[in-house]
Formats: structure tokens, sequence, C-alpha cells
């Protein structure tokens, strides 16, 4: 991959990343303000045009970078692979070329097998206009995801941007070495429209933001096990536990897989017949569950790791 230095973009709203606002901030300015200052260099930049192909036979506006900034740079001195999907573009929806960079960088990280991969998710999923590529685009991430797992790399998926996470975005994330959510991130396969247009408001109402969050928020997937982690809406809290998740999860293999499906099988058992996510909370034993939307950040962290589980959260 050709390789150039990230120019400096505009970071006037953006003051530094002990402040910043994750889901405020765009792809560029995460990636500028997380990883070691000058230390990024990015991979297929908006100067080679590599722009949708798709896009402009709807009379729809394309993008230099195609709404996907993919490169290598340092964290705390760590050499690591990044890629940030930038959800002001078309949601940070794949197609064609956002989801070819994205695998061109995990075989990039399966043929190094050592450097770390940050995925940092803003995606409502494939593009409608793309569907027939962005669907392959999906299925040929996954699969370069678990080969670089398979060849030792560590994968951690970083959600807290204003699109959430997805549809393929959702199943990608799930293949994750590890998760770390925001408050302000969602996660799921099918986004509340979705299911509000294919099974009816009586079946989720799309714009009761109560119910989005605690069904999908990151409050929500933290407490069932669908996030090893959850941040503070900081740049530096997402830094913070990027590194500390880069260094704890376990290598991959068969026994991490038997202990997740394991995982996911006790869930179903116990959550099945839940009707609400405060129906889950309320079988954690949480004793005032509908307080947990409220909880603060520090509280709600003491809360996730009540059990004496590993404290991945950042603090």
């Amino acid at each position: 991959m050709n390789a150039r230095k990230l120019e400096a973009p505009d970071v006037s709203r953006v003051a530094n990343s002990k402040t910043a606002s994750w889901y405020e901030a765009s792809a560029r300015q995460r990636v500028r303000l997380m990883l070691d200052a000058g230390s990024f260099q990015e991979f297929i930049g908006p100067e080679q045009r590599e722009q949708s192909p798709h896009l402009r036979v709807f009379d729809l506006p394309t993008q230099f970078d195609d709404g996907i900034v993919v490169g290598r740079g340092r964290i705390a001195g760590t050499p690591i692979f990044v890629a940030a999907q930038e959800g002001r573009f078309m949601g940070g929806a794949f197609g064609e070329v956002h989801g070819a960079k994205l695998t061109g960088l995990l075989r990039a990280a399966r043929d190094t097998k050592s450097v770390p991969v940050l995925i940092l998710f803003d995606t409502g999923g494939v593009r409608l206009q793309e569907a027939n590529a962005g669907e392959l685009a999906i299925a040929e991430i996954m699969r370069a995801l678990i080969e670089a797992r398979m060849a030792g790399v560590k994968i951690v998926g970083l959600i807290g941007g204003r699109a959430g996470c997805y549809g393929g975005g959702g199943l990608i994330a799930g293949c994750c070495s590890a998760l770390a959510v925001s408050e302000q991130g969602r996660i799921g396969v099918s986004g509340p429209e979705v299911i509000e247009t294919n099974r009816g408001v009586e079946e989720f109402d799309s714009r009761d933001r109560a119910l989005v969050w605690r069904t999908m928020g990151g409050k929500h997937r933290r407490l069932l096990g669908g996030a090893e982690a959850f941040v503070d809406d900081t740049i530096q809290s997402f830094r913070n536990i990027a590194l500390s998740l880069i260094g704890s999860v376990p290598s991959f293999g068969l026994d991490v897989l038997k202990a997740e499906q394991a995982r996911l099988e006790e869930r179903l058992q116990r959550f099945g017949t839940c009707a609400d996510a405060m129906d889950i909370w309320r079988a954690e034993d949480i004793f005032d569950a509908e307080a947990v939307p409220a909880i603060s950040s520090l509280d709600f962290m003491d809360l996730a790791n009540r059990d004496g589980e590993p404290r991945y959260d950042a603090r």
C-alpha cells in the first residue's frame, strides 16, 4: 500500500484528546487525536481519488476517501493499523471501495502477524445503492478479520459515533477480539428504522430514543456482555481503553471460540423470555433497573464490574 503523512485537518472545534468528544469528532479528528502526534501514515488517501463508481449513477455526491480512513501509526509508541469510518458521509455505510480499503488493511495486518488493528466503527450498514457490492464487502472483511486473528493479530473495535454500528458493521464488530463502547454508541444488526419498517411501529418505535438506547445503547451492550468495556465520550478515554484491550485480550484460538459460544448460549437461556432491556437488568439483580440510563459513567463502570470481572473500563 502507498502511504503518505496525514495532513492536519481543521480541528478548530476539537480542542485536545482529553476534552474532545468522540461523538462530535470526524473520523480524521479521531485518528489524529488518538494516535501519537505525527505518527499516522494514510493508505489510499484522498489525493488518490479512490471513489465509489456507483453513486454518480444515482446523482449522489462522492467523497475522495469514500468515507473511511485507513493507515498505520503509533499509540503510546505501540505500532498499530487503524481504520476510521466517517459517519457523516452516507452514515458511514459500506460500499465497494469503502469495504475494499478495510479488507486490504486487515490483510496487511494478517501478513505482518503482530501489529494490532483498531477499527473505529461509525456505520449504519451497507449502502442500498451498492447493495450487492456492499454485502460482498462485508463478507470479505469478516473473512480477512478472522484470518488476521488466526495469524495472531488482536483487533479491537471502538464504538461511539453518530451512526452507531449497525448492519454489516454489527456483524464485523462481533468478529473482533474485543469491543469498547460509550453511552452514545449503539450496536445492532438491524437499526431502529429497519425494524420499524419491516415489523411496524408496534414492534419497535424508532423515534423512542429511550427505547433505542436501552436496547442497543452502550450501557445495555456492556451489561449484556456485548462489549468488553464502557468508556466516557472523550477521545482520550477511547485511546486509554484501546491500549488496555490490546494488552489484555486473549489470543485467538479454539478455546476462545468455545467460551464465546457457551456465553451466548447461557445468555439466551437466561434472558430469552425478557421483553425489555429493563427485564434483563432486573434478571441481572440490578436493584433499581430504571435508574441505569441516568447512572454516571464512573458508577456504571463499578456496576458493570461488580462481580470481580477484569476491569477493562477506562477511567
